[in-house]
C-alpha cells in the first residue's frame, strides 16, 4: 500500500482549526439546521426498528396532550381486545353478566375488562371456568405492569428539568453604542429560577471553495455578554458587528444567498432540581430584520413593589435608522463634498 508523502501541514492545520458543531460541512440544504422548537432537522434512516421507535424517549419528550392520548388509546384498545376475547370464550362463563342482547353482552364484557385491568373488581361479574379465569388473570397482570410503566413515565416527565425559555420571533440588526449590533431576546416563561446562564451563538453559512464546491462553515460570534448569574427578567443578547465580525458589511440578500443561520445554545442551572438545563434555537437569514429594535418589556412598578414583565412584548420591535445616533453626520459628510 502506498501512502502520500508529507509535504506541509497547512491543510492539516486548517482542518484542525476548523470549527465544527457536529452537522458536517457538506450540508447544503435550504432548510434550517435547528428547528424553532430546538429539535435538529436531521432524519436517521437505515437503523434498527426499535432504535427508530424509541418508545421511552418519545413518551418522555412528547407533549402532555400526546402522552395522555397514548394512555387513553392504550386503555381503550386493550379493553376492546379482552372484551372480544371474553365474548369468544362465552359470556356464560362470566357470572352476573347481562346476556340478553349482543350489545349488553359486549358492554358487560368491556366494563368487566376495565375493572379487571385496573384491579378494581366491583364483584357484580366474576369469571368462572379455567379458561375464562386464566384470561382474566393475564389481564390483571397486564394491567399492573401497564400502570406501573405509566406511573414511571409520569414521574420521569415531572422530574425532568426543562428550560422554558422563550425566544423573540426574529433577530434584529440595530444601532448599538457607536456601531451596529445583531440582537435577539430571551425570557424565562416560568416562575422558576435559572442561574449561571450562559449562551453560545454560532453563525452557519455556505461558502464556495477554490474548486467551486459549496461547504458549510461555522463561526462562533463574539457576544457583548455571554454569561449572567441571574435571569429574573428578559435578556437581549448582542453580537457587536465590528470590522472582524463575519456579518460586517453583509446585506440581508447576501445572508439569504449564503443560507445564513444563527445557531443558539443556552445552558443554565435550574434551582428547583439543581440540574443543568439546555435550550436550543436558531434564526434563519429570513428571520433577521435590519433597522429594528426591541421594545421594552418592563412596565411600571406596582404598589407592592413588583416589577411587571410583559411576555407579550417579547417580539415587538420598532423601526430605527441604522446610522448611529452618536455620529449622525458621518454618512452625510462622506456622501457630500465639503465646500472649498
Amino acid at each position: 500500500m502506498a501512502f502520500k508523502h508529507y509535504r506541509n501541514d497547512k491543510y492539516l492545520q486548517a482542518e484542525e482549526n476548523r470549527q465544527e458543531l457536529g452537522f458536517g460541512k457538506q450540508i447544503n440544504t435550504n432548510t434550517r439546521l435547528i428547528n424553532k422548537d430546538g429539535s435538529f432537522n436531521v432524519k436517521r434512516i437505515g437503523g434498527s426498528f426499535w432504535s427508530q421507535i424509541n418508545i421511552y424517549h418519545r413518551l418522555i419528550t412528547c407533549s402532555w396532550y400526546r402522552f395522555f392520548m397514548v394512555v387513553v388509546i392504550y386503555f381503550i384498545v386493550v379493553n376492546l381486545l379482552f372484551a372480544t376475547t371474553y365474548n369468544l370464550i362465552g359470556m356464560e362463563f362470566l357470572h352476573g353478566a347481562d346476556i340478553s342482547t349482543p350489545t349488553m353482552r359486549f358492554m358487560d364484557a368491556f366494563f368487566f375488562s376495565a375493572q379487571t385491568l385496573t384491579t378494581v373488581g366491583y364483584g357484580r361479574i366474576a369469571p368462572t371456568g379455567l379458561l375464562m379465569s386464566t384470561v382474566a388473570s393475564v389481564e390483571s397482570l397486564l394491567g399492573l405492569m401497564g400502570f406501573a410503566i405509566a406511573t414511571g413515565l409520569l414521574y420521569g416527565r415531572f422530574s425532568r428539568p426543562i428550560a422554558f425559555i422563550l425566544y423573540s420571533e426574529q433577530a434584529v440588526i440595530a444601532p448599538y453604542l457607536d456601531m451596529t449590533g445583531l440582537m435577539f431576546r430571551i425570557v424565562n416563561e416560568r416562575a422558576n429560577q435559572i442561574i449561571d446562564l450562559s449562551v453560545e451563538v454560532n453563525l452557519s453559512v455556505l461558502e464556495t471553495d477554490e474548486t467551486g464546491k459549496k461547504n458549510r462553515t461555522y463561526t462562533r460570534l463574539h457576544l457583548e455578554r455571554s454569561r449572567v448569574n441571574f435571569f429574573p427578567g428578559s435578556w437581549t443578547i448582542v453580537h457587536p458587528i465590528t470590522d472582524d465580525s463575519p456579518i460586517f458589511g453583509l446585506t440581508q440578500e447576501q445572508l439569504l444567498e449564503k443560507q445564513a443561520e444563527l445557531l443558539v445554545l443556552i445552558k443554565g442551572t435550574e434551582d428547583t432540581f439543581n440540574q443543568t438545563v439546555h435550550s436550543r434555537n436558531s434564526y434563519h437569514a429570513r428571520e433577521i430584520v435590519y433597522g429594528a429594535k426591541f421594545k421594552s418589556m418592563f412596565s411600571d412598578i406596582s404598589d407592592t413593589g413588583m416589577v411587571h414583565l410583559d411576555l407579550r412584548k417579547l417580539s415587538q420591535t420598532f423601526d430605527v435608522p441604522l446610522a448611529s445616533p452618536l455620529f449622525p453626520e458621518v454618512e452625510e459628510e462622506n456622501s457630500t463634498e465639503k465646500p472649498k
